[in-house]
């Protein structure tokens, strides 16, 4: 057993001090807050030094790595008797990343690529989720077997999400991924759940099904592929096949679209970098809006006023966003190609990939984007009709007005120009000049369109009354 093995291991017999919560209630931050105590302080040389050191541990003389968890863990056993978060969600935040980063380094330790690594790592975390809060159910007397549907629901969004961020983050910042993550289970703990064995099964197999595949055809990499499993999870789970549907066709049409011609578009320095994989930054700026209508429509029945009524609308908020992000996907996609782009706010020709750069080909092939989210709306969710799909398709379009606006006026200009930067190909034809003044990003223009998007099919809907039981 390698040392980094053996120090991950270390880490599940701490994480498992969670476990005593039931027992300590109120004093369940204590053993963290002792851990902590002992690694900042006292542990400075010897065995158990070496056992839980990392590497820049040893040249600080201090087990900063083993301090940072246990505090983070401390922090999320506070919460329970402070501000009634459930004691499964400690569990879960303290030991998905403990067993989920033990696993993942036994198969490290026989060189295996970094895919089968982040798979081990959830894996690994699920199982340890699960487990934490079954024992912590059973020790409050509350556990039974139908229970474990949703246990594993809690065990795999946080194992995903503890994944997502240890890809993207450094080893030092495992604090933020232990309350990131009991954070999240607190938040789908407090949701009206209803999931049977069966419908967490399809779930999980349909969910990791669409992530392989998107990493496999070179659509998402490995921090895009986590990103869109966890969103599709959560999407199956607490919307439904019709919302995950929608998903599909967005990242699937998204896909597609970037690898359509891919070299024609890299040799006009328009390509997406990577090869088109979408990376997570990408897939959580076109999606965030669809993930918090999601979730909103679950904690609708929470509200009781609000009801079957909010429910339906965060629906169309969902459907708008997401035919927005398709609408903007294929037009910048399929507009790269043509030669013939024109500044969305002065109709003046700019070299193709300028921000706010539009086409009449690739406006058609957004318009053929939101139409296909909306024919699925329209068979997804009952009493939607013509009515709805046409108020998704406005909305698609809208939103691709907007991201070509923001484009054309706040997005990545060059300072003193009154062209927009927009790739390779529009430095080589303004010359030198200038640094790039980038005011806002391609991402945050992502989003702000996707919300715009979201609000004006609510909008539409509720104007005319089109909100289906």
């Amino acid at each position: 057993m390698t040392p980094t093995v053996r120090r991950a291991g270390a880490f599940v017999l701490v994480g498992a001090l969670a476990l005593a919560a039931p027992a300590l209630g109120p004093a369940a931050p204590l053993p963290f807050a002792a851990v902590a105590v002992l690694a900042a302080f006292v542990v400075t040389e010897g065995p158990l030094f070496e056992l839980f050191a990392r590497p820049g541990d040893r040249r600080d003389g201090r087990l900063n790595g083993l301090a940072g968890f246990a505090l983070a863990a401390a922090g999320l056993a506070l919460l329970p008797s402070a501000f009634g978060m459930p004691l499964v969600a400690v569990a879960a935040g303290v030991l998905v990343l403990a067993c989920g980063n033990f696993a993942e380094q036994i198969v490290r330790a026989r060189r295996a690529g970094p895919l089968l690594a982040v798979t081990a790592f959830v894996l690994g975390g699920m199982f340890g989720g699960v487990a934490g809060q079954a024992a912590v159910t059973a020790a409050l007397g509350s556990f039974a077997p139908a229970a474990l549907p949703e246990l594993t629901f809690l065990a795999a969004s946080g194992a995903l999400l503890a994944a997502l961020l240890r890809s993207v983050l450094f080893v030092r910042d495992d604090p933020l991924v232990v309350l990131s993550v009991g954070l999240l289970g607190w938040l789908l703990a407090a949701l009206p759940l209803s999931i049977s064995t069966a419908a967490i099964a399809v779930a999980i197999v349909l969910t990791v099904g669409f992530g392989y595949a998107a990493y496999a055809l070179g659509a998402a990499s490995i921090t895009g592929m986590l990103a869109g499993t966890l969103l599709g999870l959560l999407t199956v789970v607490l919307g439904g096949i019709g919302w995950f549907a929608m998903l599909v066709a967005f990242f699937g049409g998204g896909g597609l679209a970037a690898k359509f011609r891919y070299e024609e578009k890299a040799s006009r320095g328009v390509a997406e970098p990577d090869g088109g994989a979408r990376a997570s930054g990408n897939v959580l700026a076109n999606a965030a809006v669809a993930l918090a209508a999601v979730l909103a429509a679950a904690a609708s029945p929470l509200v009781p006023a609000a009801g079957a009524e909010a429910a339906a609308l965060f629906r169309f908020a969902f459907a708008g966003s997401l035919a927005a992000a398709l609408a903007d996907t294929l037009s910048s996609e399929i507009g790269g190609l043509y030669d013939t782009p024109r500044l969305f706010t002065t109709l003046e020709p700019v070299p193709p990939g300028t921000d706010g750069g539009v086409t009449l080909q690739g406006t058609l092939a957004g318009l053929l984007g939101a139409t296909v989210i909306g024919a699925i709306a329209a068979l997804a969710f009952g009493g939607v009709g013509p009515a709805g799909a046409a108020a998704v398709v406005a909305a698609g379009a809208s939103g691709m007005i907007v991201d070509s606006l923001l484009g054309a006026t706040v997005e990545g200009r060059r300072a003193g120009s009154l062209l927009p930067v927009g790739g390779a190909a529009v430095d080589r034809a303004l010359g030198p000049g200038p640094a790039i003044e980038r005011r806002v990003d391609n991402r945050t223009v992502n989003f702000l369109a996707t919300l715009a998007a979201a609000l004006v099919c609510v909008a539409l809907v509720a104007g005319v009354g089109l909100v289906p039981a």
